[in-house]
């Protein structure tokens, strides 16, 4: 009886003690509430949550959507580690999907997929019964051969990071109905390993897959193995590769842009073993030892890759089975000239007309092993492929009313030019078609066509006005990067200070041709941070969102784009040269203007420029057609356009930088459009237009 009792005593005090616990909870503030009913285990998280039993319950839920179904909704709330791709069926699209967020305190996945209509300004949220776990840190692409999308790996963790999972896992994504299929190998091929902070990018009927890490709660091991995907024959399968050939190291966080013969590397992030030990000095990057015994030990330092790798794949002769493997091989390439300097971790890269389009990145400088003070950038520089040289993009500034009124009144002359030569320019091209032998001049459903598309491309935007601002977002790395049309799309991204980890919850655009601001697509506070109180105390006087920082002078971030930044020290960090072991590609830097096809004037547009040099591209296709010097299968009169408007266009975009600088340069003289008056007959009236 008295045991009786005694248990009654003690169910008694723990009802009390539950009670008090719950209205001490109920008192608290909204937001943690809210966290707490949300992150129901975390108090017991670290080893006992079971992240297998997490996913099937979230696969279970899922089921319960019977249909694919996409509503209006508000921007996605703030994450990191997501990604954003452009729509490969539709223009006007953009896609988000998955990422993470962490508070300070616990960390919440995202398994959902948003959709963004550029020219309405509207966010949708699209649901499936058969969709991608929650995850960050995973990489997809559009395939070269179809317009779908690949999603591979990624990483999942409890809560407060006490476990991880990483996934091996392999979807697509149609573009066009929003409906995921999981790909599952044939026979006995298997998935690459599952990873994280790997690449992915598409190459004719091949989706290729290099890098990449795995995480656990104890070591982390990074990946240089590489895997390509055959699209057709739905199989994964890692090429032989030449025993004697170099490789990339292991790493993660690169860049991976196409090419027309493969893909192209750059950079990446990993951490290496270094011996370390109480009589060991740092100077310059270099170990001294500074006399006497002294034990050793291994410890991880961070490495900032800054090499480049050309990954060259040779698909099958026709004439062979079509499950014939192509032929795969590294070449390491010469050095970029003009990076960014300091090297930097986290700069993430865009493909947009045979370059790459990087933005931030964080250069750490490790003091010592209990902290590490970081300097991290908002800078934005273009990737030239082919010429291997980087070359740093400023914003314009617009020009006084006077000079704003002239260039107005000079585009609209351009337009009336194009207008009233049009006629002429059919004229020619049914000329040149005749004079190419037989081939008959084209339809007038092609010329239906064409005037479509022109009128889809004068096509005002009816989005309502955007802030536009005259410097870059704030300084961030790990930013989610697109490009759709000739705009660049910047999504989230992190920045620290201190202990404190921000998570940047908003959207920008830039036109690539214009460089006339950066627009605000959307834009919302940051999130409270969860973190310890002294946290948040020490950095309250510094917000990364001060006014201070908004009212920067524009001259000194023009003049810091333009020059080697320097570290939070402020003084010159300074990256040690060496030469490659291999050196693959250019050994000198040749201007895209010095060669004998035509090239683009100061202030012509890509329009301009085709409507003036169209007789001679096409003359250009035409001889390599005679000459049999080009791969494309062209038959037709329309296909000979196209192609002849590429070539055109990625000229255009070659020369895009060096003919910015001419302007710039102009511009600064004092001098505005420069246009030949032999360009077209009665070249004396045009001139006294354009004279006024």
């Amino acid at each position: 009886m008295a045991k009786d009792k005694k248990k009654k005593g003690a169910d008694t005090k723990a009802v009390a003690k539950a009670a008090k616990a719950a209205k001490q909870e109920k008192k608290a503030g909204k937001k943690d509430k809210k966290i707490a009913t949300k992150n129901k285990d975390v108090d017991s998280d670290a080893e006992s949550v079971d992240l297998d039993e997490v996913l099937a319950q979230y696969a279970k839920e899922q089921e319960q959507y019977l249909a694919i179904t996409e509503v209006p909704c508000d921007p996605p709330s703030a994450r990191t580690s997501s990604l954003i791709i452009g729509n490969p069926a539709n223009d006007n699209e953009l896609f988000l999907y998955g990422g993470e967020y962490y508070n300070g305190a616990v960390v919440n996945f995202y398994s959902d997929l948003y959709v963004y209509n550029i020219k309405k300004d509207l966010w949708s949220k699209v649901t499936s019964p058969n969709s991608p776990y929650p995850r960050s840190g995973h990489a997809w692409c559009r395939a070269a051969n179809t317009k779908d999308i690949y999603l591979f790996g990624g990483e999942f963790s409890s809560p407060k990071q006490g476990t991880f999972y990483h996934y091996n896992d392999f979807w697509k994504l149609d573009p066009q109905s929003r409906e995921w299929t999981r790909i599952e190998v044939k026979g006995k091929a298997q998935n690459p390993p599952a990873r994280s902070g790997h690449r992915m990018v598409g190459f004719k009927q091949y989706i290729i897959l290099f890098g990449g890490f795995q995480d656990t709660s104890a070591t982390t091991k990074y990946l240089n193995d590489i895997w390509i995907y055959d699209c057709v024959n739905f199989v994964w399968h890692t090429p032989k590769l030449q025993s004697a050939r170099a490789v990339p190291d292991a790493r993660s966080s690169f860049t991976l842009l196409p090419h027309e013969q493969g893909a192209v590397l750059y950079g990446g992030y990993s951490r290496v073993k270094t011996a370390a030990g109480g009589k060991q000095q740092q100077v310059k990057g270099k170990k001294q030892q500074s006399g006497g015994g002294g034990a050793t030990r291994m410890v991880l330092k961070p490495k900032v890759h800054e090499d480049t790798w050309f990954i060259r794949i040779i698909p099958p002769p026709a004439d062979q089975p079509s499950t014939t493997l192509p032929t795969v091989s590294w070449e390491r390439r010469k050095r970029p000239a003009n990076t960014p300097n300091p090297a930097r971790a986290g700069a993430t890269m865009a493909f947009h007309k045979g370059r790459g389009i990087m933005f931030g990145g964080v250069h750490d400088v490790e003091e010592s092993e209990e902290g590490i003070d970081s300097e991290f950038f908002n800078q934005l520089f273009v990737w030239n492929i082919e010429r291997n040289r980087y070359m740093p993009l400023n914003l314009r500034r617009p020009k006084a009313n006077a000079n704003k009124k002239a260039a107005q009144q000079a585009n609209v002359s351009r337009r009336d030019r194009a207008r009233a030569d049009e006629e002429e320019l059919l004229a020619n091209l049914k000329a040149l078609e005749m004079k190419a032998g037989g081939i008959v001049a084209p339809t007038s459903d092609d010329e239906g066509e064409q005037k479509e598309k022109e009128q889809d491309d004068e096509e005002e935007d009816t989005r309502p006005e955007k802030p536009r601002l005259y410097e870059f977002p704030h300084p961030r790395f790990n930013a989610a990067l697109t490009v759709q049309g000739d705009t660049l799309y910047i999504y989230g991204g992190t920045f620290e200070k201190g202990d404190r980890e921000f998570t940047f919850d908003e959207l920008w655009s830039l036109n690539l041709n214009h460089l006339d601001g950066v627009v605000e697509i959307f834009k919302r506070d940051l999130e409270d941070w969860q973190g310890s109180d002294d946290e948040a105390d020490s950095d309250e006087e510094d917000d990364e969102y001060s006014d201070e920082d908004d009212d920067e002078d524009d001259e000194d971030r023009s003049a810091a784009a333009s020059t080697a930044p320097t570290s939070v020290t402020d003084s010159p960090v300074a990256v040690p040269t060496k030469e490659p072991e291999e050196d693959i590609g250019t050994t000198e830097e040749i201007s895209a203007l010095t060669d004998t096809l035509p090239h683009p004037r100061p202030f012509e547009s890509r329009r301009a420029f085709y409507e003036r040099t169209s007789e001679a591209w096409q003359n250009v296709i035409l001889e390599e057609m005679s000459y049999g010097a080009t791969n494309q299968t062209i038959r037709s009169p329309k296909e000979i356009k196209k192609a002849a408007f590429d070539r055109a266009e990625e000229k255009w975009w070659d020369c895009r930088e060096e003919i910015r600088a001419l302007e710039d340069e102009q511009e600064a003289a004092g001098i505005g459009e420069v246009v030949s008056l032999a360009d077209k007959e009665g070249g004396a009236g045009g001139g006294v237009g354009r004279r006024r």
